[in-house]
Protein backbone atom coordinates (compact mmCIF):
# COMPACT_ATOMS: atom_id res chain seq x y z
CA UNK A 1 0.00 0.00 0.00
CA UNK A 2 2.98 2.63 0.86
CA UNK A 3 4.08 2.12 -2.49
CA UNK A 4 1.06 2.40 -3.99
CA UNK A 5 0.77 5.38 -2.54
CA UNK A 6 3.99 6.43 -3.55
CA UNK A 7 3.38 6.01 -6.76
CA UNK A 8 -0.01 8.25 -6.77
CA UNK A 9 2.62 10.84 -5.55
CA UNK A 10 4.46 11.70 -7.75
CA UNK A 11 2.30 12.22 -10.70
CA UNK A 12 0.39 14.32 -8.63
CA UNK A 13 3.17 16.54 -7.94
CA UNK A 14 4.36 16.29 -11.40
CA UNK A 15 1.06 17.86 -12.47
CA UNK A 16 1.23 20.24 -9.78
CA UNK A 17 4.66 21.79 -11.12
CA UNK A 18 3.28 21.46 -14.65
CA UNK A 19 0.21 23.27 -13.88
CA UNK A 20 2.41 26.05 -11.87
CA UNK A 21 4.86 26.63 -14.84
CA UNK A 22 2.24 26.60 -17.81
CA UNK A 23 -0.10 29.26 -15.20
CA UNK A 24 3.29 31.48 -14.99
CA UNK A 25 4.29 31.24 -18.82
CA UNK A 26 0.76 32.19 -19.53
CA UNK A 27 0.33 35.37 -17.19
CA UNK A 28 4.23 36.30 -18.26
CA UNK A 29 4.39 34.83 -21.60
CA UNK A 30 3.13 35.89 -25.13
CA UNK A 31 -0.22 36.94 -25.77
CA UNK A 32 -0.75 34.37 -28.26
CA UNK A 33 -0.72 31.85 -25.71
CA UNK A 34 -3.52 33.41 -23.95
CA UNK A 35 -5.74 33.66 -27.25
CA UNK A 36 -4.79 30.33 -28.06
CA UNK A 37 -5.30 28.65 -24.92
CA UNK A 38 -7.98 29.38 -22.68
CA UNK A 39 -6.71 29.02 -19.18
CA UNK A 40 -9.53 27.11 -17.98
CA UNK A 41 -8.49 24.14 -19.93
CA UNK A 42 -5.58 23.08 -17.61
CA UNK A 43 -7.49 23.82 -14.85
CA UNK A 44 -10.02 21.56 -15.50
CA UNK A 45 -7.29 18.34 -16.86
CA UNK A 46 -5.57 19.62 -13.27
CA UNK A 47 -9.29 18.83 -11.55
CA UNK A 48 -10.24 15.92 -13.10
CA UNK A 49 -6.60 14.42 -12.20
CA UNK A 50 -6.64 15.34 -8.50
CA UNK A 51 -10.21 13.74 -8.34
CA UNK A 52 -8.90 10.45 -9.82
CA UNK A 53 -5.75 9.75 -7.70
CA UNK A 54 -8.05 10.87 -4.13
CA UNK A 55 -10.94 8.28 -5.62
CA UNK A 56 -7.80 5.28 -6.75
CA UNK A 57 -6.62 6.02 -3.37
CA UNK A 58 -9.75 5.59 -1.21
CA UNK A 59 -10.80 2.52 -3.61
CA UNK A 60 -7.81 0.58 -3.24
CA UNK A 61 -8.30 -2.66 -0.57
CA UNK A 62 -7.80 -1.87 3.02
CA UNK A 63 -5.61 -3.61 5.17
CA UNK A 64 -7.73 -6.08 7.59
CA UNK A 65 -7.36 -5.75 11.41
CA UNK A 66 -4.35 -7.94 13.13
CA UNK A 67 -5.39 -10.38 15.11
CA UNK A 68 -2.65 -10.07 17.81
CA UNK A 69 -3.25 -13.77 18.51
CA UNK A 70 -1.03 -16.48 17.09
CA UNK A 71 -2.99 -17.91 13.78
CA UNK A 72 -2.94 -21.59 12.50
CA UNK A 73 -0.41 -20.96 10.46
CA UNK A 74 1.82 -19.83 13.45
CA UNK A 75 1.09 -22.56 15.53
CA UNK A 76 2.04 -25.43 12.73
CA UNK A 77 5.36 -23.06 11.71
CA UNK A 78 6.70 -23.35 15.47
CA UNK A 79 5.60 -26.80 16.23
CA UNK A 80 2.18 -25.99 18.37
CA UNK A 81 -0.38 -27.43 16.32
CA UNK A 82 -1.03 -30.16 18.35
CA UNK A 83 -0.73 -28.88 21.50
CA UNK A 84 -3.78 -27.49 23.18
CA UNK A 85 -1.81 -25.36 25.68
CA UNK A 86 -2.26 -21.40 25.66
CA UNK A 87 0.03 -19.73 23.64
CA UNK A 88 1.41 -16.44 25.50
CA UNK A 89 3.11 -13.82 24.27
CA UNK A 90 6.22 -12.27 25.69
CA UNK A 91 8.27 -9.17 24.74
CA UNK A 92 11.97 -10.02 24.15
CA UNK A 93 13.08 -6.65 23.89
CA UNK A 94 13.68 -7.03 20.19
CA UNK A 95 10.94 -9.23 19.32
CA UNK A 96 7.74 -11.10 20.78
CA UNK A 97 7.63 -14.48 21.39
CA UNK A 98 5.13 -17.02 21.96
CA UNK A 99 4.77 -19.69 24.62
CA UNK A 100 3.07 -22.38 25.20
CA UNK A 101 1.83 -21.66 28.85
CA UNK A 102 0.28 -24.11 31.49
CA UNK A 103 -0.05 -22.10 34.14
CA UNK A 104 4.28 -22.77 34.70
CA UNK A 105 5.95 -19.71 36.97
CA UNK A 106 9.39 -19.50 38.16
CA UNK A 107 12.12 -21.69 36.64
CA UNK A 108 9.52 -23.34 34.65
CA UNK A 109 8.69 -20.13 32.99
CA UNK A 110 12.20 -18.65 31.83
CA UNK A 111 12.63 -22.12 30.89
CA UNK A 112 10.05 -22.16 28.35
CA UNK A 113 10.76 -18.47 27.30
CA UNK A 114 14.80 -19.79 26.83
CA UNK A 115 13.61 -22.53 24.58
CA UNK A 116 11.20 -20.47 22.69
CA UNK A 117 14.34 -17.56 21.89
CA UNK A 118 16.28 -20.63 20.90
CA UNK A 119 13.55 -21.79 18.77
CA UNK A 120 13.09 -18.08 17.25
CA UNK A 121 16.64 -17.78 16.51
CA UNK A 122 16.79 -20.80 14.66
CA UNK A 123 13.62 -19.84 12.56
CA UNK A 124 14.91 -16.51 12.02
CA UNK A 125 17.89 -18.16 9.98
CA UNK A 126 15.83 -20.29 7.74
CA UNK A 127 13.43 -17.80 6.98
CA UNK A 128 13.38 -14.44 5.37
CA UNK A 129 11.21 -11.90 7.54
CA UNK A 130 7.79 -11.17 6.18
CA UNK A 131 6.84 -7.83 5.68
CA UNK A 132 3.08 -7.09 6.68
CA UNK A 133 1.51 -4.30 5.28
CA UNK A 134 0.16 -0.81 7.26
CA UNK A 135 -3.16 0.03 7.88
CA UNK A 136 -4.49 1.98 5.41
CA UNK A 137 -5.27 5.48 6.48
CA UNK A 138 -7.70 7.94 4.70
CA UNK A 139 -5.69 11.31 6.04
CA UNK A 140 -2.76 10.90 3.59
CA UNK A 141 -4.95 10.86 0.25
CA UNK A 142 -7.17 13.01 1.41
CA UNK A 143 -4.39 15.97 2.50
CA UNK A 144 -3.15 15.22 -0.89
CA UNK A 145 -6.38 16.15 -2.25
CA UNK A 146 -7.04 19.42 -0.77
CA UNK A 147 -3.34 20.56 -1.33
CA UNK A 148 -4.00 20.27 -4.75
CA UNK A 149 -7.39 21.99 -4.25
CA UNK A 150 -5.15 24.95 -2.54
CA UNK A 151 -2.92 24.78 -5.23
CA UNK A 152 -5.57 25.16 -8.37
CA UNK A 153 -7.48 27.92 -6.43
CA UNK A 154 -4.35 29.76 -5.67
CA UNK A 155 -3.43 30.07 -9.27
CA UNK A 156 -7.53 30.30 -10.39
CA UNK A 157 -7.20 33.37 -8.43
CA UNK A 158 -3.90 34.64 -10.04
CA UNK A 159 -4.94 33.84 -13.32
CA UNK A 160 -8.27 35.71 -12.73
CA UNK A 161 -6.48 38.80 -11.40
CA UNK A 162 -3.89 38.99 -14.53
CA UNK A 163 -6.69 38.42 -16.74
CA UNK A 164 -9.30 41.16 -14.99
CA UNK A 165 -6.25 43.46 -15.97
CA UNK A 166 -4.90 42.75 -19.05
CA UNK A 167 -7.41 40.83 -21.47
CA UNK A 168 -11.29 42.43 -22.81
CA UNK A 169 -12.21 42.60 -19.20
CA UNK A 170 -9.29 45.33 -18.56
CA UNK A 171 -11.31 47.33 -21.20
CA UNK A 172 -13.73 49.81 -18.94
CA UNK A 173 -17.65 49.76 -20.63
CA UNK A 174 -17.54 52.49 -22.75
CA UNK A 175 -14.73 51.85 -24.53
CA UNK A 176 -15.59 48.46 -25.13
CA UNK A 177 -19.28 49.80 -26.71
CA UNK A 178 -16.93 52.32 -28.84
CA UNK A 179 -14.38 48.96 -30.21
CA UNK A 180 -17.27 46.88 -30.91
CA UNK A 181 -19.52 49.57 -32.66
CA UNK A 182 -16.08 49.91 -34.97
CA UNK A 183 -15.70 46.40 -35.50
CA UNK A 184 -19.28 46.41 -36.22
CA UNK A 185 -19.30 49.09 -39.21
CA UNK A 186 -15.83 47.46 -40.43
CA UNK A 187 -17.47 44.19 -40.59
CA UNK A 188 -20.30 46.17 -42.80
CA UNK A 189 -18.36 47.25 -45.33
CA UNK A 190 -16.85 44.07 -46.20
CA UNK A 191 -20.24 41.74 -45.97
CA UNK A 192 -21.63 45.27 -47.42
CA UNK A 193 -24.57 45.32 -45.38
CA UNK A 194 -25.01 46.55 -42.29
CA UNK A 195 -23.93 43.90 -39.40
CA UNK A 196 -23.76 43.76 -36.05
CA UNK A 197 -20.90 42.15 -34.29
CA UNK A 198 -20.61 41.05 -30.57
CA UNK A 199 -17.68 39.96 -28.12
CA UNK A 200 -18.91 36.86 -27.07
CA UNK A 201 -17.93 37.76 -23.17
CA UNK A 202 -20.17 34.64 -21.62
CA UNK A 203 -18.67 32.13 -24.70
CA UNK A 204 -22.00 30.92 -25.00
CA UNK A 205 -21.01 30.81 -29.01
CA UNK A 206 -17.40 30.95 -29.17
CA UNK A 207 -14.20 29.88 -27.29
CA UNK A 208 -14.73 27.18 -25.32
CA UNK A 209 -15.38 23.44 -26.70
CA UNK A 210 -15.90 25.57 -30.44
CA UNK A 211 -11.84 25.32 -32.04
CA UNK A 212 -13.62 28.77 -34.48
CA UNK A 213 -12.29 32.14 -32.72
CA UNK A 214 -15.36 33.41 -34.29
CA UNK A 215 -18.99 32.54 -35.96
CA UNK A 216 -21.41 34.14 -37.65
CA UNK A 217 -24.92 32.72 -39.74
CA UNK A 218 -24.75 33.06 -43.44
CA UNK A 219 -26.05 35.62 -44.99
CA UNK A 220 -27.46 37.02 -41.11
CA UNK A 221 -26.56 40.30 -39.89
CA UNK A 222 -25.05 39.00 -36.83
CA UNK A 223 -21.12 37.76 -35.80
CA UNK A 224 -19.80 36.61 -32.48
CA UNK A 225 -15.94 36.82 -31.78
CA UNK A 226 -13.96 35.50 -28.77
CA UNK A 227 -13.07 37.81 -26.18
CA UNK A 228 -9.35 37.66 -27.11
CA UNK A 229 -10.06 38.66 -30.61
CA UNK A 230 -11.79 41.60 -29.57
CA UNK A 231 -8.90 42.23 -27.29
CA UNK A 232 -6.52 42.09 -29.80
CA UNK A 233 -8.56 44.43 -32.37
CA UNK A 234 -9.11 46.86 -29.71
CA UNK A 235 -5.29 46.75 -28.70
CA UNK A 236 -4.49 47.68 -32.25
CA UNK A 237 -7.52 49.93 -33.37
CA UNK A 238 -7.17 52.11 -30.07
CA UNK A 239 -3.92 51.57 -28.30
CA UNK A 240 -2.10 51.22 -31.76
CA UNK A 241 -0.37 47.96 -30.58
CA UNK A 242 0.79 45.13 -32.80
CA UNK A 243 0.99 41.85 -31.54
CA UNK A 244 2.70 40.23 -33.93
CA UNK A 245 0.68 36.90 -35.31
CA UNK A 246 -1.85 37.61 -33.11
CA UNK A 247 -2.77 40.83 -34.36
CA UNK A 248 -2.74 39.01 -38.01
CA UNK A 249 -4.77 36.42 -36.40
CA UNK A 250 -7.71 38.81 -35.10
CA UNK A 251 -7.96 40.74 -38.67
CA UNK A 252 -8.37 37.84 -40.80
CA UNK A 253 -11.16 36.12 -38.18
CA UNK A 254 -12.88 39.50 -38.42
CA UNK A 255 -12.89 39.51 -42.35
CA UNK A 256 -13.76 35.82 -42.22
CA UNK A 257 -16.88 36.65 -40.15
CA UNK A 258 -17.97 39.27 -42.40
CA UNK A 259 -17.68 37.20 -45.24
CA UNK A 260 -20.03 34.90 -43.76
CA UNK A 261 -22.17 37.62 -43.34
CA UNK A 262 -21.85 38.38 -46.58
CA UNK A 263 -23.46 34.74 -47.43
CA UNK A 264 -20.13 33.35 -48.40
CA UNK A 265 -20.71 29.67 -47.31
CA UNK A 266 -17.43 27.57 -47.84
CA UNK A 267 -14.96 27.85 -45.01
CA UNK A 268 -12.01 27.53 -47.53
CA UNK A 269 -13.22 30.46 -49.85
CA UNK A 270 -14.09 32.39 -46.84
CA UNK A 271 -10.11 31.98 -45.54
CA UNK A 272 -9.23 32.95 -48.80
CA UNK A 273 -11.27 36.11 -49.20
CA UNK A 274 -10.72 37.20 -45.51
CA UNK A 275 -6.66 37.63 -45.80
CA UNK A 276 -7.44 39.64 -49.05
CA UNK A 277 -9.80 42.16 -47.54
CA UNK A 278 -7.84 41.79 -44.05
CA UNK A 279 -5.11 44.17 -45.91
CA UNK A 280 -7.56 46.82 -46.41
CA UNK A 281 -9.08 46.25 -42.74
CA UNK A 282 -5.90 46.45 -41.14
CA UNK A 283 -4.67 49.52 -42.90
CA UNK A 284 -7.92 51.07 -41.82
CA UNK A 285 -7.15 49.49 -37.84
CA UNK A 286 -3.85 51.85 -38.30
CA UNK A 287 -1.38 49.47 -39.72
CA UNK A 288 0.98 50.39 -42.59
CA UNK A 289 -0.30 48.77 -45.66
CA UNK A 290 3.31 46.50 -45.81
CA UNK A 291 3.10 45.48 -42.48
CA UNK A 292 -0.82 44.61 -43.21
CA UNK A 293 0.38 42.51 -46.46
CA UNK A 294 2.87 41.02 -43.77
CA UNK A 295 0.60 39.78 -41.40
CA UNK A 296 -1.96 38.51 -44.37
CA UNK A 297 0.53 36.57 -45.98
CA UNK A 298 1.60 34.81 -42.99
CA UNK A 299 -1.98 34.07 -42.05
CA UNK A 300 -1.96 32.51 -45.46
CA UNK A 301 1.29 30.30 -44.69
CA UNK A 302 -0.78 28.86 -41.43
CA UNK A 303 -3.38 28.49 -43.09
CA UNK A 304 -1.56 25.58 -45.13
CA UNK A 305 -0.58 24.06 -41.70
CA UNK A 306 -4.23 23.04 -40.67
CA UNK A 307 -5.13 19.59 -40.19
CA UNK A 308 -7.74 17.54 -38.64
CA UNK A 309 -10.78 19.53 -37.09
CA UNK A 310 -9.71 22.33 -38.96
CA UNK A 311 -8.84 20.95 -42.24
CA UNK A 312 -12.08 22.81 -44.19
CA UNK A 313 -10.46 25.96 -43.60
CA UNK A 314 -7.58 25.46 -45.66
CA UNK A 315 -7.60 27.85 -48.84
CA UNK A 316 -8.10 26.02 -52.52
CA UNK A 317 -5.60 25.84 -55.17
CA UNK A 318 -6.99 29.01 -56.78
CA UNK A 319 -6.58 31.04 -53.83
CA UNK A 320 -3.42 32.68 -55.57
CA UNK A 321 -1.84 35.66 -57.18
CA UNK A 322 -4.37 35.48 -60.43
CA UNK A 323 -6.38 32.75 -59.32
CA UNK A 324 -10.34 32.61 -59.85
CA UNK A 325 -10.65 33.56 -56.14
CA UNK A 326 -7.84 36.83 -56.48
CA UNK A 327 -10.30 39.67 -55.66
CA UNK A 328 -8.01 42.10 -57.49
CA UNK A 329 -6.82 40.29 -60.56
CA UNK A 330 -4.89 43.61 -61.84
CA UNK A 331 -2.81 43.83 -58.58
CA UNK A 332 0.18 41.19 -58.63
CA UNK A 333 0.00 41.47 -54.89
CA UNK A 334 -1.39 38.75 -52.95
CA UNK A 335 -2.54 38.94 -50.68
Amino acid sequence: MVETADRVAFPAWALRLTLVGFVLVWIFGPIELRQAVPIWIPFTIALGLELSFVWSALRAPRAASLDRRPQPDDRERFGYEDDESELLLVDDGERELWIPYQGESGEELDELIADARAWADEDEAEHEPVAVAPRRSYRLPVRRFLTGLAIIAGLGVTAWFVESRTGWNSVDGDARIAAVERFSDEASRIAGKTVDLRCDESRDFVGFVQHADGVAIVGGDRAYLTPEICHSLYRLAFDDRVDGNATGRAIAVLAHEAWHLRGETDEGRTECFAVQSGVVLGQRLGLSEDRARQLMRQQLTENALRTGATVEYRVPPDCRDGGSLDLHPDDSRFP
